[in-house]
């Protein structure tokens, strides 16, 4: 998984305690964290076009969340960040080399295959189960001054 993914869920935070009614630009949420602008840039257009994040434009624009965060999972931002494709991708390395079975043998479903998309099937259901309200509020009880700290740095800017 890509640090993409990291940087989006925190500016999905990092939105939620700015306000909704406040859009911020990707270089003053980059600046924050210390991010390269360009590089979260690419992560919140990909937030946008799945309908996680608001594009704003104008001199007041920039971005902000498209829906409430208990409403937002963090398998949308995964997704949003990573794509739909399956982390593992089983290219059936058993039928090459001296252990292949003979042309036209019929095979079992690779072991390893099945295991891998078991796996993957009960991690996508947990990030699926778990919202990003569920993050604030845990983010909250581990940093309880963060929103404040975060909205007083923003005023700043």
């Amino acid at each position: 998984m890509s640090e993409g993914v990291e940087w989006a869920l925190h500016s999905c935070l990092n939105l939620a305690w700015i306000g909704p009614e406040r859009a911020v630009t990707a270089a003053r949420l980059a600046a924050y964290h210390e991010l390269p602008a360009a590089y979260l840039n690419k992560q919140l257009q990909a937030l946008s076009r799945a309908g996680v994040v608001g594009s704003v434009s104008g001199p007041k624009g920039g971005f902000r969340l498209a829906r409430p965060l208990d409403r937002i999972t963090l398998m949308d931002v995964v997704a949003a960040i990573e794509g739909p494709e399956e982390a593992f991708r089983c290219s059936e390395i058993r039928q090459q080399g001296p252990g292949a079975e003979p042309a036209g043998t019929p095979t079992a479903a690779c072991a390893i295959a099945e295991a891998m998309a078991k796996a993957e099937l009960a991690w996508r259901r947990e990030l699926a189960a778990r919202t990003l309200d569920d993050i604030r509020l845990q983010a909250e009880r581990q940093a309880p001054t963060a929103p404040d700290r975060l909205r007083r740095w923003f005023a700043n800017v």
